[in-house]
């Protein structure tokens, strides 16, 4: 699912962050002031990264961090088998990383964070942000922070899914849930097969991503 135009190009016009295109993603960084700690993002299945620039440009310029968006093998992250290095590489100045995803790429960033609460890890993952999403491996005896955005209207992420999920977490995870949100909310990519209708406006759901995630990483430094 191809990203929407108009949100895209907002995000590459914002003056407080800077967006650059490797191979590999999408990096989304504070045009000044940045912080050293970073998310990589993985995309939900067939969407295309650009659909999130603007969701998460937000984020970037209220917190300092630094945001990378992968694309995925074949627009699918179950198919994409490069380690979190491969993204963490596109942005060197960061020392401390977070993971995280839109629906199933959320589910793809609880693997990645499993393999990286090892003591090899490299790098090591700080923790996690879900976004419509739940976890299929436990994590629930890791000392990964987690940050668990539901939307109150999401169709196929429902917040009935996600709470059944919600053992696999930490014990200290948070969870938000947004108003008025569906599935398609947390990106910019049109009406998705199977959701419900959003009741909230975009700049309403992103306003509420950007608060909670910006907080959620800001209190990390």
């Amino acid at each position: 699912m191809a990203g929407e135009r108009p949100a895209s190009l907002e995000a590459w016009r914002d003056p407080e962050v800077t967006i650059t295109r490797t191979e590999r993603s999408f990096v989304i960084e504070p045009a000044e002031g940045g912080s050293d700690v970073g998310l990589v993002f993985i995309p939900g299945a067939r969407v295309d990264p650009s659909a999130y620039l603007w969701k998460l440009s937000g984020i970037v310029a209220e917190s300092g961090a630094t945001v990378v968006i992968t694309e995925p093998t074949l627009n699918l992250a179950f198919f994409d088998t490069r380690p979190l290095s491969a993204f963490t590489a596109d942005a060197p100045d960061v020392s401390e990383w977070y993971v995280g995803g839109h629906s199933l790429g959320g589910v793809r960033a609880c693997q990645l964070a499993g393999t990286g609460t090892d003591a090899a890890a490299d790098p090591p993952v700080a923790g996690v942000v879900l976004f419509g999403s739940y976890c299929a491996n436990d994590l629930s005896d890791t000392d990964l922070r987690v940050l668990s955005l539901v939307g109150e209207r999401d169709g196929l992420s429902t917040p009935e899914k996600v709470a059944d999920a919600a053992h696999l977490l930490p014990p200290t995870a948070e969870t938000v849930l947004l108003p008025g949100a569906n599935h398609a909310a947390f990106g910019d990519y049109g009406p998705q097969p199977g959701d419900d209708t959003a009741t909230a406006s975009d700049e309403d759901t992103r306003d509420r991503i950007t608060d909670a995630v910006a907080g959620f990483l800001s209190s990390a430094q």
